[in-house]
């Protein structure tokens, strides 16, 4: 195995203060725990706190900063957060507004996000919570109940985070976020799996002319293998599971994202974008805005996934108000 690590058991220590490091004008770090919450404080808004396990950068701690996150909470690598992590998290960000939680649906991180929002509670902070389940490809896994939560997460971060940016109430923020979680859907495929720091080797083995479909964000193996084809087919098998969710439809308006998985060539990227937009465009959906690069990642994985999100005026609205943040930058 060839990292460019120090210590396996530093990794995300060491990670969090390289974060700091390169953007203290976004992030601090809270001594004695990892989490990252926004240089400046709450401005006097509902606060947004997400997180999860680490390997996913620029997710989490990448979207803390204006108009997205308040904080963002980093476990092991693909390991939850402990309860008291996250409590920490929503002490720090709380402006008196309320704290609105965005969990992505795997087993560890409901738990002790839930765990952390009753903590929190009880010391009076209003704290409500969201459940991101995005993924089309599989309804239940080794890691979840229903469908898992991946790179939709991000359009729940950035429309929620715009609406409390805007001032709108802790019952309205988590409206919005549901609505974007009703109408955002996502599929992934790899062409190489990730390598685990701690486990040394890949976390599935693929042929030379083999691809996983179905992946999910934790290095685990999808729905199926097949014979690898050119990237109009792999984008194809995927749009065609999300479209097939019957939610979206002929003058529909949605927003795009083609997310990479850590090790996947921009390049790469791009020509899958080139077909989507072709796909779309054939089904007369419009693509309302585009988002190609790596969001919500899967360490070293080689591979992509789609997003696609419906929109209404609303959406659309806090989609394009401006945020600023280390991974996250639209004015």
């Amino acid at each position: 195995m060839k990292k460019l690590i120090n210590k396996v058991d530093s990794i995300v220590d060491e990670m969090l203060d390289g974060m700091t490091a390169a953007f203290p004008q976004y992030v601090k770090r809270l001594e004695g725990f990892n989490v990252l919450v926004r240089s400046g404080g709450n401005p006097g808004k509902v606060a947004l706190v997400s997180g999860g396990g680490s390997g996913h950068e620029p997710s989490h701690g990448g979207f803390v900063g204006r108009g997205m996150l308040d904080g963002a909470v980093a476990g092991e690598v693909f390991t939850s957060p402990t309860p008291d992590q996250v409590y920490e998290a929503v002490k720090a960000v709380n402006g008196g507004k309320g704290v609105l939680l965005v969990i992505k649906n795997y087993t560890g991180d409901v738990m002790n996000f839930e765990m952390a929002a009753d903590m929190a509670k009880d010391e009076g902070i209003d704290v409500e919570q969201v459940i991101v389940a995005d993924d089309v490809a599989v309804e239940n896994s080794t890691w979840t109940t229903g469908r898992r939560g991946i790179a939709g997460t991000v359009f729940v971060h950035k429309i929620a985070g715009a609406s409390a940016e805007a001032g709108l109430s802790l019952p309205e923020v988590k409206r919005v976020a549901e609505k974007v979680i009703a109408n955002v859907r996502s599929m992934g495929m790899a062409v190489n799996a990730c390598t685990v720091p701690a486990a040394g080797k890949p976390s599935f083995e693929l042929a030379d002319d083999e691809i996983e479909i179905g992946i999910g964000i934790h290095g685990e193996p999808g729905t199926h293998r097949e014979k690898i084809s050119d990237v109009n087919g792999i984008a194809d098998k995927l749009l065609g599971k999300i479209l097939a969710e019957g939610i979206y439809a002929a003058g529909d308006e949605v927003a795009v994202m083609v997310n990479g998985m850590g090790g996947t060539p921009l390049m790469e990227l791009f020509v899958a974008n080139r077909h989507v937009k072709e796909v779309l465009d054939s089904k007369g959906i419009k693509t309302a805005r585009t988002y190609v690069g790596n969001y919500m990642t899967s360490l070293d994985m080689e591979g992509f996934s789609i997003t696609l999100l419906k929109l209404d005026d609303e959406l659309k609205k806090f989609l394009n108000a401006p945020a600023d943040t280390p991974a996250f930058v639209q004015f």
